[in-house]
C-alpha cells in the first residue's frame, strides 16, 4: 500500500510508514512481527520525495521513516518505536527489561545502534546501495572496528544484553546482517554470524529485502 492509499485503521491494527530497503524501517517491522502484532504497511517512496510531502511531515517533522501509528499514538524514530512496542505489547518485559541493570544493558546497545552502527555499516550501505556521496572507505573501516567489539561480546553471551533477545538485538540486526551490501564482510566474525542465525530462527522473524541479490 502506498502513502496515498491509506485507509481507516482498526483498533487491532498498527500502521507502519516505511520503505522496504530501509534498515530502520525493518527494525520496526521485525519487532511488530516478533510480537505478533498485525500491521498495515504504508510504503513511503523515498526516491520520489514522499518523505518531504506536507502530509508526511505532519507525522515525521524530520521527514524520516519509519513512523508508527498505533492506539492513537504516532511514534517516530526506529529505536523509540522498539521501546514503545516492547513496553506496550510485551507483558513479560523480556524484550525491554524493567530492572535498572537490564535496562542499562539494552540502552547501551541502542546508543551504539544510533551512533557507531549508523556511522559504519549503515553509512557504507547507503554509499554502495543508494549511491550517496559518503566516505565509504571510512565507513567500512568503522564497521570493521565495531564488528570486532560486537564479535567479542557475542563470544561471551548469546545476545547483546544477556541470555535472551531484547530490543538491543533488533536494533543491531538489520544493518549488521546486510553489511555485505556495503562491502563489509562478515566472514571474519564467527560469533556475529552465529548470532544472526539465532535472530533469524526466532518465531515471527521476517527478512528485509536484499539489494541486487546480495547474500543478505
Amino acid at each position: 500500500m502506498s502513502l496515498t492509499e491509506t485507509k481507516p485503521m482498526t483498533s487491532a491494527t498498527s500502521r507502519l510508514h516505511w520503505h522496504p530497503l530501509s534498515g530502520h524501517s525493518h527494525r520496526a517491522q521485525l519487532m511488530l512481527s516478533l510480537l505478533g502484532r498485525e500491521v498495515e504497511l504504508v510504503e513511503v517512496d523515498l526516491r520520489n520525495g514522499d518523505q518531504k510531502a506536507p502530509g508526511f511531515l505532519r507525522l515525521s517533522p524530520f521527514g524520516q521513516v519509519p513512523v508508527l501509528e498505533d492506539e492513537g499514538e504516532v511514534i517516530v524514530d526506529s529505536n523509540a518505536i522498539l521501546v514503545y512496542l516492547a513496553g506496550r505489547y510485551d507483558a513479560s518485559a523480556r524484550w525491554y527489561p524493567r530492572d535498572p541493570v537490564g535496562a542499562a544493558r539494552v540502552q547501551r546497545w541502542l546508543s551504539i545502534a544510533a551512533g557507531k552502527l549508523a556511522a559504519g555499516p549503515m553509512t557504507a550501505r547507503l554509499a554502495a546501495v543508494f549511491g550517496l556521496p559518503l566516505d565509504i572507505s571510512k565507513a567500512q573501516a568503522d564497521a570493521a572496528s565495531l564488528f570486532s567489539v560486537m564479535d567479542a561480546e557475542l563470544a561471551r553471551t548469546p545476545f547483546f544484553a544477556g541470555e535472551h533477545p531484547t530490543i538491543a538485538d533488533i536494533a543491531l540486526y538489520t544493518y549488521t546482517a546486510h553489511a555485505p551490501e556495503g562491502g563489509v564482510a562478515l566472514e571474519p566474525y564467527a560469533a556475529i554470524r552465529a548470532w544472526i542465525g539465532r535472530i533469524e530462527a526466532l518465531p515471527g522473524f521476517v527478512p528485509m529485502k536484499s539489494n541486487a541479490g546480495t547474500a543478505r
